[in-house]
C-alpha cells in the first residue's frame, strides 16, 4: 500500500492500516481523486477540498461509523463518501440512479444523519449523544461538523445554547474558512476574525461561556495538528468545541483564489483547474438575473425598495443590487426565519421589500411567513427562486412544495410567471405595492426569450391569461411548465379540441374565467411544476368541488415522493411532465 494508497482504502477500517506518516500522501490522493471527478461531472468542489485534512482525521482517529459523524450541509462530504465505501461509485454523484450529493441515511451507515439545509448538525449529533447516555453507551462519540457560516444560524446556537448545560458527549467542529456558498456576514464573523487573530482574550471567550471544552483555533489543514487535538478531545466528556482554520478549495489554486465561482465550478480541467467557458452569447437569461438586474432597475427609480436575501447574493444575483445601493440591499447570512421577519418589520415603515430566498429555503421560516407576515397582512414581496425541480441537487433541493403551503395561508398572493417577460412585469407591478404579501415563484436555470428586456406592463392581480383557444378539453398550466404544454400541442396532427390557459395566478384564482371553461369543456387538465397534494392542480378541484361542476379533471405535477437527483429533463421524464410524455397523455385522452 505504499504507492497509491487510496486505491486500496474502500472504507476507514483499511485507512486505520496505515501509519500517520502516511496520511498526507492520502490527503493529496484524495484531493487528485476528488478535482479528477468533479471536474468531468460537475459538482461542489470547493468545500470538499478545504476539509481533506479533517475528514481523514477523523475517519482515523474516531471508530466511524459505531462514532457519529455528522456533516453541516453536507457540500463538504466527498471526500468523506469516497473514504466511506462509495470511492467506485463516485462517479456517479448527483446523477440519475447515482448517489446523493449529500449525505443520506439511507446510502450508507456511514451517514449519521441526512442533510443538504445547513445548521441541523450540532442539534442532530446532541441528539445522538443524549440518547447514547439513555441507553447507557457512554463511549459512543458524537461530532458535528459545521462551517463559520452555517454556526451563525440561529438553529445552531439553540443547539449550543442547549449542548452546554448537558453531559453529552458532543464534538463541535468549527470548520471556519470565512465563507459559505457568499463570503460569510455579520458580526459573528468578525468574532472569529477577532480570535484568529489573536485579539480576543480567552477569559472572553463566547463558546467557553457557553459551557464548551473550547481548543484551537488550529490549522485544519495542517493533518498532523489536526490528529493530535482529535486524539486529546476523544478522551474528554461532556461538551467540546473544535476552532479549526481552513482554506476553501486547497490544494486547487483557482478554487483558493476564486472561491465563490469554485464553490460548484462546473466542469473545468483538472489538470489546470480553468473551468471550461460556454459561449453564452445570443442566450435566454437566467431567471435569477432576470430577478436582479429588473429589481436594480426598478430600485434606481424608487427609493423605497429594499432587497433581502439570506446568504445567496449571488445565487439569486441580488448582488446587482448590492454593488449599486448597498445601503437598500442586504445579506443577513443563513438566517431564513430573520430574513422574513427583519422584511416584516421594513414593511410596516412603508418600505417595498423583496425577500428573494431559494423555494425550498423558505420552508426553514415558514412560521414567520404565517405569523409576522400574512397574519398582519404586511405587503412583502418574497421571490422564490429555484421554484420546481432543480436538478442534480435532488430531494433537499428542489422547490416543489411552495405552492401547497403557501396556498393554504390567509392573505398570500401566489403567482407563478410563464416566462421572462412574465416575471419581468410581475416584479414591476409588486414595486407600486400590494394589499397582500405576494410570493412569486420562478425555476432554476435559463428561460426561452432572449429579447427579453420589454417595456414594463402592470399586471392585473388574479388575471389568466388563454394562450391557445380549442372545443373539448381544457388545459390550465401554472408557471414556465406551461411552456412544455405549448411544445406538446404543437406537435399533435390535430390539436384544435385542446385550449390552453395560463393560470399564473395560484391565488386568487380567476374565478370568472374558471366558471366559463367549466361551462364550455367537457374535462380539464392542470399541470404545475409542484406538488400534486395541495397545489395548483388541487385548488381547481376544490373550485368545481364547491360549485358542484362535474367535469373530470386530471391534475398533473409532482408525485406523492421525494424526487432524487438528476437533470431537470430527466426528472420531468421522471414525473410525466416532459414534452414527450404531455404529447402521450394528450393523444391518450382524446385520440
Amino acid at each position: 500500500m505504499s504507492n497509491n494508497l487510496l486505491t486500496h482504502i474502500f472504507n476507514p477500517s483499511d485507512l486505520r492500516q496505515l501509519d500517520e506518516a502516511q496520511l498526507p500522501l492520502v490527503a493529496q490522493e484524495l484531493r487528485d481523486f476528488i478535482i479528477g471527478i468533479v471536474a468531468v461531472k460537475e459538482g461542489h468542489l470547493g468545500a470538499s477540498l478545504g476539509v481533506v485534512e479533517l475528514t481523514i482525521a477523523l475517519h482515523y482517529i474516531f471508530n466511524t461509523p459505531e462514532d457519529l459523524l455528522v456533516w453541516d450541509v453536507g457540500h463538504q462530504a466527498y471526500g468523506h463518501k469516497i473514504l466511506t465505501d462509495r470511492r467506485t461509485q463516485f462517479h456517479t454523484n448527483r446523477q440519475l440512479g447515482g448517489i446523493s450529493g449529500f449525505p443520506k441515511r439511507s446510502e450508507s451507515v456511514y451517514d449519521a444523519f441526512g442533510v443538504g439545509h445547513s445548521s441541523t448538525s450540532i442539534s442532530a449529533a446532541l441528539g445522538m449523544a443524549i440518547a447514547s447516555n439513555l441507553k447507557g453507551n457512554f463511549n459512543i462519540q458524537h461530532i458535528a461538523v459545521i462551517g463559520d457560516a452555517s454556526i451563525a444560524s440561529g438553529m445552531a446556537f439553540e443547539g449550543l445554547n442547549h449542548a452546554g448545560v448537558t453531559d453529552a458527549n458532543l464534538l463541535v467542529i468549527l470548520n471556519d474558512n470565512a465563507i459559505g456558498i457568499d463570503p460569510s456576514v455579520g458580526a459573528l464573523k468578525k468574532y472569529l476574525t477577532a480570535v484568529k487573530e489573536g485579539k480576543n482574550p480567552k477569559q472572553n471567550n463566547m463558546i467557553k461561556s457557553l459551557n464548551f471544552d473550547y481548543s484551537g483555533p488550529i490549522d485544519g489543514n495542517d493533518i498532523f495538528a489536526v490528529l493530535q487535538e482529535l486524539k486529546r478531545l476523544k478522551n474528554i466528556k461532556g461538551p467540546k468545541f473544535l476552532h479549526i482554520i481552513t482554506t476553501k478549495g486547497k490544494g486547487l489554486k483557482q478554487a483558493e483564489d476564486n472561491q465563490v465561482q469554485y464553490h460548484a465550478p462546473g466542469k473545468f480541467d483538472a489538470a489546470t483547474g480553468e473551468i471550461h467557458t460556454k459561449l453564452e452569447e445570443n442566450l435566454p437569461p437566467k431567471y435569477q438575473d432576470v430577478f436582479g438586474l429588473t429589481l436594480l432597475d426598478l430600485a434606481k427609480s424608487n427609493e423605497k425598495i429594499i432587497g433581502i436575501t439570506p446568504a445567496m447574493p449571488t445565487g439569486s444575483s441580488l448582488k446587482f443590487m448590492m454593488d449599486e445601493f448597498p445601503k437598500r440591499a442586504f445579506d443577513v447570512g443563513i438566517a431564513e426565519q430573520h430574513a422574513v421577519t427583519l422584511s416584516a418589520g421594513m414593511a410596516t415603515q412603508g418600505m417595498v421589500v423583496f425577500c428573494n430566498i431559494y423555494s425550498t429555503f423558505l420552508q426553514r421560516a415558514y412560521d414567520q411567513v404565517i405569523h409576522d407576515v400574512a397574519l398582519q397582512n404586511l405587503p412583502v414581496i418574497f421571490c422564490l427562486d429555484r421554484a420546481g425541480l432543480v436538478g442534480e441537487d435532488g430531494a433537499t433541493h428542489h422547490g416543489v412544495f411552495d405552492l401547497a403551503y403557501l396556498r393554504c395561508i390567509p392573505n398570500m398572493i401566489i403567482y407563478s410567471p410563464l416566462n421572462e417577460i412574465e416575471l419581468r412585469n410581475i416584479l414591476y407591478t409588486a414595486q407600486f405595492g400590494l394589499s397582500n404579501p405576494i410570493a412569486i415563484r420562478y425555476p432554476r436555470g435559463r428561460g426561452r426569450i432572449i429579447n427579453w428586456k420589454q417595456p414594463y406592463e402592470k399586471l392585473e392581480i388574479g388575471k389568466a391569461t388563454c394562450i391557445k383557444k380549442g372545443t373539448k378539453i381544457a388545459i390550465l398550466s401554472n408557471g414556465t411548465i406551461g411552456n412544455n404544454v405549448t411544445l406538446a400541442l404543437s406537435k399533435l396532427n390535430n390539436s384544435e379540441h385542446f385550449a390552453h390557459y395560463d393560470f399564473a395566478f395560484v391565488k386568487p384564482l380567476d374565478d370568472d374565467l374558471l366558471h366559463t371553461i367549466c361551462t364550455s369543456f367537457q374535462s380539464l387538465i392542470t399541470i404545475e411544476d409542484g406538488s400534486i397534494i395541495g397545489g395548483f392542480g388541487s385548488s381547481i378541484a376544490e373550485f368545481l368541488a364547491l360549485h358542484k361542476y362535474t367535469l373530470s379533471i386530471n391534475i398533473l405535477g409532482i408525485p406523492d415522493v421525494f424526487v432524487e437527483q438528476g437533470t431537470i429533463p430527466e426528472l420531468q421524464q421522471f414525473c410525466k411532465l416532459d414534452v414527450n410524455s404531455l404529447v402521450g397523455l394528450f393523444k391518450k385522452l382524446y385520440y
